[in-house]
């Protein structure tokens, strides 16, 4: 169920989108600046006249790449002015059961290559790079403090 917009409707009713549609976006989709990006070039514009354009700003554009999830409805404005499906603005998603096959599977990989380390640890370290630095070094900091035992 791919998200369509017309190039002569720049804002999309809400009718015309089914909820269901709404309802799978707004659960498993991130989006993809690269993607926006890389639309952007083949159409010779940038992102910040298609912003405009679409009339989303650039800050609901730069917090929406940084959620986990989308609200669909600026990514239908964008998906407007650029004449593509809301799908070809997103990133793919990964479902845990791949991600684990694929963690398990890299986890295989470098414990052949390198027979020397634990196993455990290496699915622990990869899964670690999954998170961003500054959790990961809030994590640290927070396990790190010394502990008042009076």
């Amino acid at each position: 169920m791919a998200l369509t917009a017309s190039s002569t409707e720049r804002n999309p009713s809400r009718k015309d989108i089914d909820k269901c549609t709404i309802l799978w976006y707004i659960l498993f989709v991130r989006l993809s600046l690269s993607k926006v990006e890389s639309l952007c070039r083949e159409r010779n514009t940038c992102t910040s006249r298609v912003l405009r354009e679409a009339g989303v700003s650039r800050n609901a554009y730069y917090n929406l790449a940084r959620k986990s999830v989308v609200v669909p409805h600026s990514l239908i404005r964008v998906a407007a002015r650029l004449n593509v499906s809301v799908s070809a603005l997103l990133d793919d998603i990964v479902t845990p059961t791949e991600r684990i096959e694929t963690l398990i599977a890299e986890t295989d990989r470098i414990s052949r290559r390198h027979r020397e380390v634990d196993r455990d640890n290496v699915r622990h370290t990869l899964l670690l790079l999954d998170d961003k630095p500054v959790e990961r070094l809030r994590r640290a900091l927070r396990r790190g403090r010394p502990v008042n035992l009076r």
